[in-house]
C-alpha cells in the first residue's frame, strides 16, 4: 500500500470491457515521511470516489484486482482510501 496525491482524471472512451464502469485517476506517489512527491505518476482505478487534490491510499498487484471486484480486472493499482490525516513519530526513525 502506498500514499499518493490525486493529480488528474483519465478518460478512455475505448477500453478493455472489464474496465467498464471504473473511474480512472492519475495519482502521484508521496514520500510518507515528508509528504513530498516522488516516483512517476501512475493510473489507478478509483472505487471510492476520490477527487483531484486528495491524498489517497493505493494498493497494487493482486490486491488492486481484488479491490476492483474481480481478480480478472486488468488493473495494476486501485485507490482504496482517502487520507484524512497522518502522524509520524520522528523519534522512532533511524
Amino acid at each position: 500500500m502506498q500514499v499518493a496525491k490525486v493529480i488528474g482524471n483519465i478518460w478512455a472512451t475505448r477500453k478493455e470491457d472489464r474496465l467498464a464502469g471504473l473511474k480512472l485517476l492519475l495519482v502521484q506517489p508521496l514520500n510518507p515521511l515528508n509528504g513530498e512527491l516522488y516516483r512517476v505518476p501512475i493510473v489507478a482505478a478509483d472505487i471510492i470516489g476520490a477527487g483531484v487534490g486528495e491524498t489517497v491510499l493505493v494498493v497494487g498487484g493482486s490486491s488492486a484486482r481484488s479491490a476492483a471486484g474481480d481478480m480478472n480486472t486488468p488493473v495494476d493499482a486501485t485507490v482504496v482510501g482517502i487520507v484524512d490525516d497522518q502522524d509520524i513519530d520522528a523519534g522512532v526513525l533511524g
